[in-house]
């Protein structure tokens, strides 16, 4: 699946980065997946990589805010001009359309994971910035369901848990399907 590099410009280039990175972090995680893995997928040198992007840490951070962006920029669109109960539903359907891309809903779990880590290790910088794109989500279904904190909890609780399921790949009909009123088809 590598892309010709010699026809796109710096910024198609980037964005091809930005995809593969999502694809590869989604399977290896931050500390598995190689910067050459990554080059690999777009067909291009590693040194050329670097000039696109000056580590992969810079590389992570760009797929992150274009995971986060993607989930807000569908959040709102699914919601605009809708009361807060269909303003919910509405959200519900599109997380659900977004989670079904597998490395969609793979990056976020590994996205989470690299926050911990790095939080962790000291790199509380790292840490932030994956964070500031995650409360940027919370913050538009807050305000999207009428900014009552329980019903914030409780969509973001049941999305985060439905996450879960996806990424264990627990097969429908299974009791902690049953439990939250969804399925991996109609999450």
């Amino acid at each position: 699946m590598a892309e010709r590099s010699s026809r796109m410009s710096a910024e198609e280039r980037q964005e091809a980065v930005v995809r593969a990175a999502l694809a590869e972090f989604a399977r290896g995680g931050y500390a598995g997946t190689s910067t050459s893995a990554i080059a690999r997928r777009v067909g291009v040198s590693q040194p050329y990589l670097f000039r696109l992007f000056p580590d992969k840490r810079a590389i992570f951070l760009a797929a992150a805010a274009r995971c986060c962006d993607q989930i807000r920029v569908r959040l709102a669109e699914a919601s605009d001009g809708l009361a807060p109960d269909e303003a919910g539903r509405a959200m519900g359907e599109a997380y659900a359309q977004l989670t079904a891309d597998r490395e969609q809903l793979l990056f976020q779990m590994q996205m989470y994971a690299a926050a911990g880590v790095a939080e962790e290790s000291g790199d509380h910088d790292f840490a932030e910035q994956l964070r500031r794109g995650w409360g940027e989500v919370w913050d538009l279904v807050h305000l999207r369901l009428g900014a009552e904190d329980g019903r914030t909890v409780g969509f973001m609780g049941q999305g985060m848990l439905i996450n879960a399921l996806l990424a264990l790949n627990l097969p429908a009909g299974h009791r902690a399907w049953n439990a939250c009123g969804a399925g991996p088809e109609g999450s």
